[in-house]
């Protein structure tokens, strides 16, 4: 259904999300999706550093600090500290911001990675990389699918006013078609994808289904210094510029996709944290044989990976993260936008996120999928659902 391009083992990855759409769950599912999300977790993290590192390192050529920055808050007060420059619009961004920060969604978990060089004003913020948080990532994959399948249900009940236009001897231009019959049109094809669903008939998605940008980095450079990053990228004998895409209007940036091929070796040389060796000890697995799972999920994965990179100047950075284009903003407009609000939109939302919920949780069996696509749910039950792969009890008030 999707492709994760920045993990291992997408296919796999994919596979997995096509059957519990379907509701097809194998016996060692469990296993499986966590260590699709653990092992892509620890891996994902060591070759941005890697990548971010020798980027920030050529930048500022000079010793490069890092800070961690578990908040969006943890970055939104370093971009207004130290101005680089002032302009009538940077004055007022920084003095807004400095006034009202309760505005400026910093409480947001961002958990990426701030990058500094010297300067003769203290550190000097270069950027930052981020992996995409497990809500953000379920929520754009549940949109690419909703997307695709409510493009399917139109194409269907297009067909089915094309047959109806000629029953009556018409062309398709010449049907007048009452709002009431659209609707229902709509809704029998809704009924019908439902039904594939349902009795696991194969659904044709047109396109492929990808996510890129799982791994990120933002570069923070003078208009003038962008030939340069780019040329900078070009020269690594590791990477490759697959996509190019300017953005002009609102916000002013250039979106690169990257294909990189990690260091394999320098990746497992380092030794696995606890939250990885825990979090894989529900599969019953000790600390040896975590390593050496983690090595053969390493070895045996893609060579090339995808990572986003976005280069921006000081100011344009600025609208993203405190004006006229706030991430966040950005994030809740998508929501707003979405024009398929079915149950089934929403169940495949859901879906998503129970995925990476259950490799986390304490979970070790997987049961019976507790969301199936065709079934009708209010979110309370899925509120019940989420409490209950964590042993959180029903909140119930006093009789």
């Amino acid at each position: 259904m999707i492709l994760f391009n920045s993990y291992l083992h997408r296919a796999s990855f994919y596979e997995l999300i096509r059957r519990w759409m379907y509701n097809q769950p194998q016996s060692d599912d469990a296993v499986l999706v966590t260590r699709l999300v653990h092992f892509n977790n620890v891996y994902l993290s060591r070759y941005l550093k890697l990548f971010s590192s020798r980027v920030f390192q050529d930048l500022t050529r000079s010793k490069m600090i890092t800070r961690f920055a578990p908040f969006k808050q943890d970055l939104k007060d370093v971009i207004v500290a130290q101005p680089p420059f002032l302009t009538p619009r940077v004055e007022e961004l920084v003095g807004d911001y400095r006034r009202h920060p309760e505005r400026y969604y910093r409480e947001t978990p961002f958990h990426g990675t701030l990058y500094f060089g010297p300067s003769v004003n203290g550190d000097r913020y270069l950027g930052s990389s981020r992996i995409k948080r497990v809500r953000r990532l379920a929520e754009k994959s549940s949109r690419r699918i909703i997307d695709s399948i409510f493009a399917t249900i139109k194409q269907h009940a297009s067909s089915l006013a094309f047959d109806r236009a000629r029953m009556m001897g018409l062309g398709p231009s010449d049907l007048i078609t009452r709002p009431a019959e659209m609707l229902s049109e709509f809704l029998d094809a809704e009924n019908r994808l439902l039904d594939d669903l349902r009795t696991q008939r194969p659904i044709y998605f047109p396109n492929e289904l990808a996510i890129n940008d799982v791994a990120g980095i933002k570069i923070i450079v003078k208009d003038e210094d962008y030939p340069r990053m780019r040329d900078l990228f070009e020269r690594y004998s590791d990477c490759q510029v697959t996509e190019e895409e300017p953005h002009s209007g609102r916000y002013n940036a250039v979106n690169l996709i990257i294909r990189y091929t990690p260091d394999k070796n320098a990746i497992l040389a380092e030794p696995l944290g606890n939250g990885t060796l825990s979090g894989m000890a529900k599969c019953g697995l000790d600390p040896e044989q975590v390593a050496h799972e983690f090595s053969r999920f390493v070895d045996q994965g893609e060579d090339q990976v995808h990572i986003e990179v976005i280069i921006s100047n000081y100011q344009e950075m600025l609208e993203s993260e405190i004006g006229r284009c706030i991430h966040e903003d950005r994030i809740l407009e998508q929501r707003r936008r979405q024009e398929y609000r079915s149950h089934l939109a929403k169940n495949i939302e859901y879906l998503m996120v129970y995925i990476f919920n259950f490799a986390v949780s304490p979970r070790n069996e997987l049961g019976d999928l507790p969301i199936k696509l065709w079934t009708r749910y209010l979110p309370d039950y899925f509120d019940e659902t989420l409490r209950s792969l964590y042993d959180i009890p029903p909140l119930r008030l006093a009789e």
